[in-house]
């Protein structure tokens, strides 16, 4: 059987780019302005039919934060998170997923004119994945609605982008970290400050409340009041009031949603 074009190579001799185009079709190309990440990323389609994404850091900050992801999904996996299956060159190499990510108004806004039943299986997806994520000993960095990639063909949510994902607890040691004024605790702007599970449940307690909403102004929540209680104690300014953990939240969710 020959080898495969992306799986079985781990160096090869020519620019990246170039060695796509002669294996494949590149039929997606995403760089600046794209993408802030210091990344370029393609998306390839072999002649078996098979699609594949490929991203390659192209500074030295991407080049660490990409080794540090390759640790992350070699420790973690989960069937919401899309995995990396190998590395070519510094390059990484993932499964295609459809979709649109709800960072894109239109698709966020096509998401939550879905049907209440289905939002909440979606974001029961986004728990149990970051159950396995705790499980595992790593905390979220810069989820946002940016790394939730959502396939309505097929009613499923896949993760992804979650390369700023970091061994937990920690404490911050710049300014403030990366990700989105919507979604990130208070703590996470303090150097100094302890990162840990508190954390990660008030990031997907603003998730729940943003996705579960039929406007941005958070003044339409489609949720049962009693939902919405959860989703408060999730995200009460100080940590300590908060779930201790994603199980405690996911518990609460779940009771909550029946």
């Amino acid at each position: 059987m020959p080898a495969h074009p992306l799986l079985d190579v781990d160096e090869i001799p020519v620019p990246l780019e170039s060695y796509l185009r002669g294996i494949g079709e590149v039929f997606r190309r995403f760089g600046a302005p794209q993408q802030d990440s210091g990344c370029v990323s393609y998306g390839v389609r072999l002649p078996s039919g098979e699609r594949w994404f490929v991203k390659a850091p192209e500074t030295p900050d991407a080049a660490r934060t990409s080794a540090r992801a390759w640790r992350f999904h070699q420790e973690v996996r989960h069937p919401a998170i899309v995995p990396q299956l190998h590395r070519l060159g510094p390059a990484v190499v993932m499964p295609w997923r459809d979709g649109g990510l709800l960072y894109d108004p239109r698709h966020r806004a096509r998401f939550r004119r879905l049907a209440v039943p289905e939002v909440q299986r979606a974001l029961d997806r986004l728990l149990d994945a970051h159950l396995a994520v705790e499980a595992a000993g790593w905390q979220p960095v810069d989820l946002y609605d940016g790394a939730l990639l959502y396939d309505f063909d097929r009613a499923a949510l896949h993760l992804i982008d979650l390369d700023e994902y970091r061994p937990s607890p920690f404490r911050l040691d710049t300014a403030r970290l990366p990700g989105s004024r919507r979604f990130m605790a208070p703590e996470e702007w303090h150097r100094g400050a302890r990162i840990d599970a508190r954390t990660t449940v008030y990031v997907l307690g603003r998730a729940v409340r943003l996705l579960l909403d039929a406007g941005n102004e958070e003044r339409e929540w489609r949720g049962t009041e009693r939902q919405l209680a959860v989703v408060q104690q999730a995200t009460r300014p100080d940590p300590v009031e908060r779930y201790a953990d994603v199980r405690e939240l996911a518990g609460e969710w779940r009771s909550a949603t029946g």
